[in-house]
């Protein structure tokens, strides 16, 4: 961003010179995954059930959405006859100017996502449950029309969630991991099921389907096994 901004700057020759063409930009940082088993992620969806997350769990594991376009969500972004929620919006935290929403990271990733019956459902469930908070909180409420929300209906801090969530596992006997990690159990728990990795690409909404490929490489070998498998079973009479 700062060498875009200096770049302008000699453009328009208010610098001589881009000081940041000199500086060696680091590495992505990689950090070491743990994404759930489908068994684990039963686990995790059970032990949230009844809980104010299970909603949003549910929601998570499944389709892995990222957390700020999860927290940024609004009921309208919901058919529920269709079956599909839009990804629209996301929001992060940004020092002292707060919860800041945003549209999402790229264009592919403002998508539209299908939903699995059981998935509505929490939705449903959770949405009753929000009705009751609504009714506690009286005149302190504001309505944003948000799906996950604080007891006033405000925007869930991130590190609030994150906090929540690490309390879920524990009771859940699961292994510690970040929030984004669901993410990444979406995605390996459908390649491992047979999905095609484009169709896990625009679930996930990467930008580039090297993204996918390259992220979850590990899954590819075991999903090249079953073909060959397929094709054993088809051709083994010849």
């Amino acid at each position: 961003m700062l060498h875009k901004a200096l770049s302008d700057a000699v453009q328009w020759n208010w610098v001589a010179a881009n000081a940041c063409d000199k500086v060696k930009q680091p590495g992505p940082v990689r950090y070491e995954t743990h994404p759930l088993t489908p068994e684990q992620a039963k686990t995790l969806m059970e032990t949230a059930k009844g809980s104010r997350l299970e909603a949003l769990l549910t929601l998570a594991v499944t389709t892995g959405m990222r957390r700020g376009e999860i927290l940024a969500l609004r009921w309208s972004d919901i058919d529920f006859e269709e079956r599909s929620l839009q990804v629209r919006h996301t929001v992060n935290r940004a020092g002292k100017y707060g919860i800041l929403e945003n549209a999402p990271k790229t264009e592919k990733s403002k998508r539209r996502i299908m939903l699995p019956q059981f998935v509505l459902d929490a939705l449903k469930k959770h949405r009753a449950q929000q009705d009751e908070i609504r009714l506690q909180a009286g005149p302190t409420w504001q309505e944003h029309n948000l799906v996950f929300t604080t007891d006033t209906g405000g925007f869930v801090e991130g590190t609030h969630l994150n906090r929540r969530f690490k309390q879920l596992l524990k009771e859940a006997g699961l292994p510690d991991m970040r929030f984004h990690d669901l993410r990444h159990s979406a995605a390996t728990i459908l390649l491992g099921k047979g999905v095609h990795p484009k169709l896990v690409q625009e679930l996930l909404g990467h930008s580039q389907m090297s993204i996918t490929r390259d992220r979850y490489s590990h899954v590819l070998p075991s999903m090249q096994r079953d073909m060959m498998k397929g094709l054993d079973d088809l051709y083994k009479e010849i």
